[in-house]
């Protein structure tokens, strides 16, 4: 088995994310990419795998470097006491369930920072369980942004699926708040970390294609002047401080038919979330860049409807551990 480690926190117990989880731990493919490492609470792991009849063989750790040592066939588990005396309750949202996703995480990523892992993969989380929980939250880009000390607008969502790579100028923000937050300032910067994290996965002279925000990419003016006054100027731009190949703006429902591109760029949630969940079901892995460790979760919810019934799908899990597994530690290449 490698010996590079990639922590996997639980996300929300008490949705899929401890089955998902223990699902990609044990999966062969993330086996043999990497030393796979959960991290949570051994009671919420042991609840969802008994109501899974899932028989994978569990060992407690006391630190991450501890996972390497662990007997091949068995899975690693980093716990955390995350709920006290509160209990878990599958497939309810709760202020609990929230902490243990948010807590679960930082701990990885607080792992990751200080070299300990080489990435970290989150299962989903439940917003309205962190928001109970008091926990400021709107993304895990914004999450992972404040526990590294990164500015939160130079942290940005990578959706990744089979050669598919986008990445999102605004996220989890209303549509009057994201059309305030497109300025050709954070469009530039958008392009210029999605250059930065291309070239560290290996690609000489990114090719980058930017969507347009209004439709058909305004049609030359005629339906606004957004492309002209905002995207274009960034677009020149990064195109002078990276070197990269910069293209567009393209109009987003065409957009990602174009071939030979190594990444493309929306303006707005759902231009980039729309084409991902239709071509990629519950198998897409989101990426956050900008930040300075690898860290990826995953692009569907938490689905506390079926939690307990064995019925999740672990794939988006795998394909993050896989794309993490194959990368260069971030912290230690910047």
């Amino acid at each position: 088995m490698n010996q590079k480690i990639i922590a996997i926190a639980l996300g929300d117990p008490a949705g899929i994310g401890p089955e998902i989880a223990l699902k990609a731990a044990a999966d062969p493919r993330a086996r043999a990419a990497c030393r796979p490492l959960l991290v949570g609470d051994r009671r919420a792991l042991d609840a969802h795998a008994a109501a899974c009849g899932i028989q994978v063989p569990v060992q407690n750790v006391s630190s991450p470097a501890e996972a390497l040592s662990v007997p091949d066939g068995t899975v690693a588990l980093w716990h955390h006491d995350l709920f006290g005396n509160e209990t878990l309750k599958l497939g309810q949202i709760a202020a609990v369930h929230g902490r243990a996703a948010t807590e679960a995480a930082a701990a990885a990523i607080g792992a990751a920072m200080r070299g300990e892992v080489a990435g970290v993969v989150a299962a989903p989380q439940t917003e309205q369980s962190i928001q109970l929980a008091g926990i400021a939250f709107d993304g895990y880009p914004t999450f992972v942004a404040r526990c590294t000390d990164t500015p939160v607008d130079d942290a940005y969502l990578m959706l990744c699926f089979d050669e598919k790579r986008i990445v999102h100028v605004t996220l989890h923000v209303g549509v009057r708040r994201a059309l305030e937050l497109i300025t050709t300032e954070r469009v530039q910067d958008a392009i210029e970390a999605t250059d930065r994290v291309l070239r560290h996965f290996g690609i000489a002279t990114p090719r980058i294609a930017v969507s347009g925000l209004n439709p058909h990419a305004s049609e030359h003016g005629l339906f606004g002047d957004d492309e002209e006054k905002i995207i274009e100027p960034a677009m020149a731009r990064a195109r002078a401080t990276t070197g990269a190949v910069i293209e567009g703006p393209f109009g987003a429902d065409t957009m990602f038919h174009k071939s030979g591109y190594d990444a493309f760029i929306v303006m707005i949630h759902d231009q980039g979330h729309l084409a991902a969940k239709l071509l990629a079901t519950n198998r897409t892995a989101g990426l956050t860049i900008g930040t300075p460790i690898l860290f990826s979760s995953v692009a569907h919810g938490s689905a506390l409807d079926i939690a307990g019934q064995n019925k999740a799908s672990p794939e988006a899990v795998v394909e993050a551990v896989l794309r993490l597994a194959g990368a260069p530690a971030l912290a230690r290449a910047a």
